[in-house]
């Protein structure tokens, strides 16, 4: 998206055209995430003839795959969104779509088992954040100990003793 962004920025800005100065973080929103001071700004560009809004309509196309209920409309919509993002004539948004079909397997399995890795991909980026804290440990126990005392939801607080009665 941002390489769309950057490239047509290049050479709107040859030909003395500005429309594209100043609005990186405005494609990175989704649109019900977007501030209502940007609105008017982001509306007027995304109904511009621009190569860049329209790799952001095709970024936030696949938002709504996880909708479905049904295997075979998550995979009719995937197929429909693949097509449209190879036909796009729009190199980084190819690129992405073709890395994606490469794990199409792994994404359409959601709508056989309803779960996410984003618990997982949560715990590992604490646990490379606490790596990074740490600067490296030495010992593989005292990293594994750390994991554990950051991550593992011990309760470190004393039990307090009950009220009788």
């Amino acid at each position: 998206m941002d390489t769309v962004r950057k490239r047509e920025n290049r050479t709107l800005r040859a030909v003395g055209d500005d429309a594209l100065v100043g609005s990186k973080y405005l494609w990175l929103y989704s649109a019900e995430n977007l501030p209502d001071r940007h609105r008017r700004r982001f509306a007027s560009l995304r109904t511009a003839d621009l190569k860049t809004a329209r790799a952001w309509t095709i970024k936030e196309d696949p938002r709504w795959l996880w909708t479905h209920r049904s295997p075979a409309w998550g995979r009719r919509h995937w197929e429909h969104w693949y097509f449209w993002a190879t036909h796009s004539r729009l190199q980084p948004v190819i690129d992405t779509a073709r890395m994606l079909q490469r794990h199409r397997a792994g994404l359409l399995a959601f709508f056989r088992h309803r779960i996410t890795s984003a618990g997982c991909e949560n715990l590992n980026g604490r646990i490379q954040a606490l790596r990074v804290a740490a600067r490296g440990l030495r010992n593989r126990e005292h990293f594994k100990a750390a994991v554990f005392f950051h991550c593992g939801g011990l309760d470190l607080y004393p039990a307090t003793h009950s009220i009788p009665g």
